[in-house]
């Protein structure tokens, strides 16, 4: 059983939903990163993902732009980035997702990243720009390494197109809760549990939900329905306030745990 499918597994045995921060790798720099991610292991995370930065991250609004930029101009690369990884498995063994674009994982090699990513200690990959269509070139040898590729859905994939993605997903969907970019505007929880009880339907994969969670209120109103609820760009704004000072990690354990209570309250 993989680290995300037991975490997935052990959440539902406690009727508990996940919380899934997003953090970009390399802001403010790697080695933050890896005491962010054990920081936010520690106040309740249960998945985290890490953004892979890229120069070009179409989906992300504003503030994780910025967090690439930031990130790149620190040094970070996907070598580093998977340096960092490795690094935090020393500490701990929450499932870490690699999020991001295809191009640089093609740069990398695919056969070789499959490779360190799997000896590095990542759990799975979610590539914004990679159709499913054209996600064979890569599927294969992700497989091969152990590695998930997880599945983004949004309000626009057509019904026929959405079951045929579920029925074929891994680790957990991730439903994108909103047309439009990261971190844009308020959510409707009630627009987003129709698509997302529709989409449980269709797959026994767990179903998280992103882009526009950014309160411990809209954590409990998706988590009441959703298996996981993934929060982004509040969480980056946190760091790119706090930066490198010694108020960052507690103002991020102190954002996760509220996120959690929050979470904890929808399930009771």
């Amino acid at each position: 059983m993989s680290r995300i499918e037991a975490t997935f597994s052990a959440l539902k045995q406690r009727n508990e939903t996940a919380l899934i921060p997003f953090v970009t790798a390399g802001d403010p720099d790697l080695k933050i990163t890896v005491d962010l991610v054990l920081t936010l292991a520690e106040a309740g995370a249960d998945v985290v993902e890490l953004g892979v930065p890229f120069s070009d991250p179409m989906a992300d609004g504003p503030t994780i732009q910025a967090a690439s930029e930031r990130a790149l101009a620190a040094g970070a690369t996907l070598s580093g980035v998977l340096d960092c990884v490795a690094a935090i498995r020393e500490k701990s063994q929450i499932p870490l997702v690699l999020m991001g674009y295809y191009n640089p994982v093609f740069r990398y090699g695919t056969e070789k990243f499959a490779s360190d990513a799997a000896t590095a200690g990542v759990d799975a990959l979610l590539l914004v720009d990679l159709p499913p269509e054209e996600i064979d070139e890569i599927s294969t040898v992700m497989a091969a390494a152990g590695i998930d590729l997880i599945t983004l859905l949004a309000p626009t994939t057509p019904r026929e197109r959405m079951a045929r993605l579920a029925a074929a997903a891994q680790g957990y969907l991730y439903y994108v809760s909103m047309t439009g970019v990261t971190g844009s505007r308020k959510i409707s929880p009630a627009d987003i549990r129709v698509a997302v009880e529709d989409l449980k339907n269709m797959t026994d994969v767990p179903v998280g939900v992103g882009f526009g969670i950014t309160t411990a209120e809209d954590a409990r109103a998706v988590g009441a329905f959703a298996d996981g609820v993934v929060v982004g760009s509040a969480l980056v704004k946190i760091i790119e306030e706090r930066g490198q000072s010694v108020e960052l990690l507690p103002c991020v354990a102190e954002f996760i745990a509220e996120l959690k209570h929050g979470l904890t309250a929808s399930a009771g």
